[in-house]
């Protein structure tokens, strides 16, 4: 009981700690729409062909992939890779917990819901916050999280990026990334980046990691709408005229 307390105790501490290092980091604002379902679509093929490999998403199966407009068959054309993977199976990965240690340092972290953890802003800041950086084992930084053990798993589609720091007013450090080499989703054209494809690319990725974090959420959305109506249509009336009829004696 001791050892609860002392951790919940640090945890407490920490907490404000945390927020003022997430204050220095500006966010970029995330789209997102889990109704859109072409865009889910495009994300979650992405998150298979890119995230998959290494990231699990142990509490999610491919069949809840039906829900964004999929159906059984382009499910098992497109997202199993394994003649033995089933459509109700959950998106489990090879790679174990010590092999993940091994390999990169630190196991790579379950994805199901890294949306409700981190926010749908900080995944999409984060996400096209690659730089190049010699210092780390990778050859890659993140301006959202300093020092991170994870490389560049889409920089053949956004190109290399560099750090520039410049001092700003009163001394503040200003710090912007700079595009100096091209990816495919990206170009550069009299030396201006033009980040919008890989930049939408991310928005569709960050969309669906917000609908794997809460797949039911449009359904419970939905019903939700239809009790208010329900309420508002049905029992208001209902209860003004009861009322009606209970008082009309006194009046």
């Amino acid at each position: 009981m001791k050892k609860l307390f002392s951790k919940l105790l640090v945890a407490l501490l920490t907490l404000p700690l945390m927020a003022i290092a997430s204050e220095d980091v500006k966010l970029d604002k995330a789209e997102v729409d889990t109704r859109n379902f072409e865009s889910l679509q495009r994300g979650a093929k992405l998150f298979v062909n890119y995230c998959l490999n290494c990231h699990s998403a142990a509490y999610m199966r491919y069949n809840r992939l039906q829900d964004i407009g999929l159906t059984e068959q382009q499910i098992k054309d497109n997202f199993l890779f394994s003649k033995e993977a089933k459509v109700g199976d959950l998106m489990k990965v090879s790679m174990t917990a010590p092999d993940g240690k091994n390999w990169l340092g630190a196991p790579p972290p379950d994805l199901t819901v890294i949306a409700r953890s981190r926010g749908a802003d900080w995944l999409y800041t984060y996400l096209r916050g690659f730089y190049r950086d010699d210092t780390r084992p990778t050859g890659w930084n993140n301006t959202v999280f300093d020092k991170v053990g994870m490389p560049h798993a889409l920089y053949e589609l956004q190109g290399d990026q560099v750090l520039e720091v410049k001092k700003g007013e009163h001394g503040h450090e200003e710090k912007t990334l700079k595009l100096i080499k091209a990816g495919t989703l990206t170009s550069l054209k009299d030396g201006k980046p033009d980040t919008r494809e890989y930049d939408q690319l991310v928005g569709d990725l960050v969309n669906y990691l917000v609908f794997m974090g809460e797949p039911s959420r449009n359904t419970r959305e939905t019903i939700g709408y239809i009790v208010l109506l329900f309420l508002i249509l049905v029992m208001v009336p209902l209860t003004y005229a009861l009322k009606s009829e209970y008082w009309k004696d006194v009046h």
